[in-house]
């Protein structure tokens, strides 16, 4: 039975480890080959982005890090692979609970007014770093600092860590967990070693589903779709398998596709998502609408349609800004979904 130890974020998933607590890493074998043989050679970078994909284990490679930087202090002594968090041991325990002098993970704050979370990653979060550097390191070890996600950054928080990993102290490591490297400042950018994660191949997608509640289907057909639509994303599969994902993506496939404005089907979705326990849910309604958006301009591109794919880039962008919107100013749920319908519609016209 799992026990979470590790503090909820605004992403937590119930039954699922949190990073800081999830002691398997699935995929991503050159990376790690990369950041140890680094680490052996003394020549680490201060400051890393690891870029992927949402839910491919970029935060649970970050903590790993943290913990192999943390269990072997000496670097020429450090063992070629990656160690394996141990749950029972004092570390594990201490940097899964936040509690760890020599760890600082910094995410999204709650809000008080709402008792949820912020929006973005806030500077007073930020400051956080000049604090917490100032501090003798533990037991003269490695401080490694986790932005996750740094793309959350407010203008304000970006420019703060910015001062900070322009002269760190020795033996400090930043990780930013990134989705998308193009939403940094270049200054930030310039000051980090980006290594490039890609998404889950198909084995180790099917094994982190063999270890939650819900595994993958044993029907082919099924587990096909599942794998098709996951995209390689682990945290995508999991909300597919196990909180409507698949239904909500065919409910707002069919409507798009219909041609027509099916305006009780529109209202049944937006009910099913838009419900005061349905945030998750909601969510997942939100991606698909963006995946259908940026899938269909890729095909326009690739037809050379690139006049067709410009508007549904500027579509796309505009439903970014609508969802963002909705998230900061705490808008109506269900008018944002049915009106997300009602621009999709439009954009699949075009």
């Amino acid at each position: 039975m799992f026990e979470r130890i590790a503090p909820e974020q605004h992403d937590t998933l119930d039954g699922i480890p949190e990073p800081a607590e999830n002691p398997l890493l699935f995929g991503h074998e050159q990376a790690v080959s990369i950041l140890t043989a680094a680490y052996r050679s003394g020549k680490l970078p201060h400051a890393l982005i690891l870029a992927g994909p949402v839910g491919i284990g970029k935060a649970t490679l970050a903590f790993h890090l943290a913990h192999h930087l943390l269990r072997h202090p000496d670097y020429r002594s450090a063992p070629e692979t990656l160690a394996l968090p141990d749950p029972k041991s004092a570390l594990f325990r201490q940097v899964a609970t936040g509690a760890h002098p020599s760890v600082l993970h910094l995410t999204r704050p709650q809000n008080d007014k709402t008792k949820g979370f912020k929006s973005v990653v806030t500077v007073d979060e930020i400051r956080k770093v000049s604090k917490f550097l100032s501090m003798t390191s533990h037991d003269g070890a490695y401080r490694v600092v986790i932005v996750d996600p740094a793309d959350d950054m407010n203008t304000n928080a970006a420019n703060a860590l910015l001062k900070n990993l322009e002269e760190p102290p020795a033996r400090t490591l930043f990780i930013l967990i990134v989705h998308a490297p193009g939403s940094l400042l270049p200054t930030i950018r310039s000051r980090c070693q980006t290594i490039r994660l890609t998404p889950l191949d198909d084995q180790s997608l099917l094994s982190v589903l063999a270890g939650t509640d819900q595994p993958a289907p044993d029907e082919p057909d099924a587990r096909e779709a599942l794998i098709l639509r996951a995209g390689g994303s682990a945290r995508a599969a999991i909300l597919l398998t196990q909180y409507g994902g698949l239904e909500i993506a065919e409910a707002l496939d069919k409507i798009v596709q219909s041609g027509r404005n099916d305006i009780g089907a529109a209202h049944r979705l937006a009910d099913a998502v838009a419900g005061r326990d349905s945030a998750i849910q909601f969510e997942m309604f939100n991606r698909r609408a963006l995946d259908l958006l940026s899938d269909t301009a890729s095909l326009a591109a690739r037809a050379s349609d690139l006049s067709r794919a410009n508007l549904l880039s500027a579509a796309w962008h505009d439903a970014q800004n609508a969802i963002s919107e909705t998230e900061t100013y705490n808008l109506d749920k269900k008018q944002h979904v049915l009106a997300m319908i009602d621009r999709l519609n439009a954009a699949m016209r075009m």
